[in-house]
């Protein structure tokens, strides 16, 4: 219904109730004018009279009482509903759409989701892990995360930490087969690859030259579609693997992996939270937002400083100095 009829309908109904266009008017906060515009509107709309005037009076005509009788009920419940979606949007309940890619988020993602399904057991999270770029709108989604700004219009796009990928080993397979001192070396190792879900190729190692990111290619002697798979094969000492400090971080911490290369480090790419405008968002939206960049905006968790990299492969290699 056009908002125009819905306030004739609105300004109808209050001068039945209050016997006077004028103190319909007042309620309904418009000026006398704009609000005779408005029932004349209606009744010329209709083609009938609604109300009988005269200067002192107005009393409703037969086809006044009979809409009335229709558009009170109508009325009524279209304002318990619009009641009903202010409370939503200001309650943190009810269902919220989150999608990620499967491949690399997931060991960021399930603390936040965890603590805030904790503090807010009425919110129903909807979460979706796929590796393809959907369509924003169409898909309905609350909050989103990627590696690197959605493309999508009118999605406000968040920084939340630098998404860094780490060539590193396991003591156990530097023990077997050494560490490469280049990149050139690499070629004589077991290297893991990476295939898109989405596309099926093998992605490319993404390796630092100076000021330049560029591709690495690597013989695999093992392939996956999945990260946590990747890494598992990694820490197992079956390969060499290009992980994410998402991934390796924690193990690179604990002495389970050895970060090689660093200086080939790259860390072009960043980690993103991508919402719609945060005007019209359900509480439960807000604080979901608010949580995700209180927890990950800027985080060391997922982030190894150049030094404790340097620190962390000069260790490494040390050690396997001293075995041979």
């Amino acid at each position: 219904m056009p908002i125009n009829e819905l306030r004739s309908i609105t300004v109808f109904a209050k001068t039945a109730e209050l016997g006077s266009l004028r103190k319909a008017a007042d309620a309904q906060g418009m000026t006398p004018q704009a609000a005779s515009q408005a029932l004349a509107q209606l009744e010329q709309h209709l083609g009938v009279r609604l109300f009988h005037r005269t200067t002192r009076s107005m009393a409703l005509t037969d086809e006044g009482r009979q809409l009335l009788d229709t558009a009170v009920p109508a009325l009524a419940a279209l304002q318990r509903s619009l009641a009903a979606t202010r409370r939503a949007r200001d309650e943190i309940a009810g269902p919220m759409r989150i999608v990620a890619p499967r491949s690399a988020l997931q060991p960021a993602l399930w603390p936040v989701l965890d603590e805030f399904c904790r503090r807010y057991p009425e919110v129903q999270p909807d979460v979706e892990l796929d590796d393809r770029i959907g369509n924003w709108v169409e898909d309905r989604v609350d909050v989103g995360f990627r590696i690197g700004a959605s493309p999508a219009e009118g999605v406000v796009a968040r920084r939340l930490f630098p998404l860094q990928l780490i060539i590193c080993a396991a003591p156990a397979y530097l023990a077997r087969h050494g560490a490469p001192d280049t990149l050139a070396a690499l070629a004589a190792h077991r290297c893991t690859a990476f295939r898109s879900p989405g596309t099926r190729r093998l992605v490319p190692w993404y390796v630092k030259e100076g000021d330049t990111v560029m591709p690495q290619q690597v013989v695999p002697a093992l392939c996956v579609n999945d990260e946590a798979l990747e890494t598992e094969a990694v820490l197992a000492g079956h390969a060499i693997g290009m992980l994410t400090a998402i991934a390796a971080a924690s193990h690179i911490r604990a002495g389970r992996l050895v970060p090689l290369l660093v200086k080939h480090m790259s860390d072009q790419s960043s980690v993103f939270l991508y919402y719609g405008s945060r005007a019209a968002q359900p509480a439960r939206v807000r604080a979901f937002i608010d949580l995700a960049v209180e927890r990950l905006a800027n985080t060391a968790e997922f982030v190894l400083g150049s030094a404790e990299l340097a620190d962390a492969e000069r260790k490494g290699r040390s050690t396997l100095r001293r075995r041979r």
